[in-house]
This record gives C-alpha cells, sequence and structure tokens, in this order.
C-alpha cells in the first residue's frame, strides 16, 4: 500500500472516530472524562492508579478528572474495604445511563450511516471489519 494511501486511510479512520464520538450523551465532558467512564465500564472499578496506568497520564492529571467525574454524580470514590488510604473510583447510576445512552446515540448514528451505503460497500465492510478491529487491538 502507498504512503498516500496509508495517510488517506489513516485520516479517514480519525475523522470517523470524530463523527463517532461526538455522539455523546453529554457535550459538556471532556474526552478524558468520557474515556475513564468506558474505562470503568468496561474493567469494572479501578483504583486511581490503574486508571492512571489505562489512560496514560498522570495520578495529579487523572485526580482532576475524577473530580469533576465525581462532581457530576458520574462516578463514586470510596476508601478500598483492604486499604482506607486506596481510593476505588466505580460509576454511579446516572454514569451507566451515560455510557448506555452514548452507546445507543452512536450505534444509531453509525448503523444510518451503513444503511446508506450500497451492497457491496457493506459487503466489504463486513470483510473489513476484522481487519480493523486487529489493528485497534495491536
Amino acid at each position: 500500500m502507498s504512503s498516500e494511501l496509508n495517510q488517506q486511510l489513516r485520516f479517514s479512520i480519525q475523522k470517523l472516530s470524530r463523527r463517532i464520538r461526538s455522539n455523546s450523551a453529554n457535550e459538556a465532558l471532556s474526552e478524558a472524562q468520557r474515556s475513564v467512564l468506558y474505562t470503568l465500564a468496561n474493567h469494572g472499578p479501578q483504583s486511581l492508579g490503574s486508571l492512571s496506568d489505562h489512560e496514560q497520564v498522570t495520578s495529579p492529571s487523572m485526580n482532576r478528572t475524577v473530580k469533576g467525574l465525581v462532581n457530576a454524580g458520574l462516578v463514586s470514590s470510596n476508601c478500598a474495604d483492604d486499604d482506607a488510604r486506596r481510593l476505588v473510583i466505580d460509576l454511579t447510576e446516572a454514569g451507566r445511563e451515560f455510557i448506555a445512552e452514548t452507546r445507543r446515540k452512536r450505534d444509531a448514528w453509525f448503523s444510518t450511516q451503513i444503511a446508506k451505503l450500497n451492497a457491496e460497500q457493506q459487503r466489504i465492510l463486513d470483510l473489513a471489519a476484522p481487519i480493523f478491529k486487529e489493528l485497534a487491538d495491536n
């Protein structure tokens, strides 16, 4: 594949990703805050340290992000049962509702876009989906 085609494909994927992410249940949240919510939804309750590691940010940065989510009522921050010095961050019911509504909006938008494609384009995407998954997982 030529470097020009690589660049065009990368640019298109980035633009598509931004379009998908723009469909959110709460536009006031930052991308970092949404990412933390999805991490908690996908991996369960986390300590500040594990969230920092997962999101590849410093602990102070994660602390600010979590404080904003706590203030918004989307996550809870409680002492761990086994160590009162360690905080455990988890989704609240409002946080779970945010995730469900955002997923619903994104799925609806994406399904609408796919439905606009012709049958051959949809077949090609069906074949390409495992390849994109492999690229994303590496």
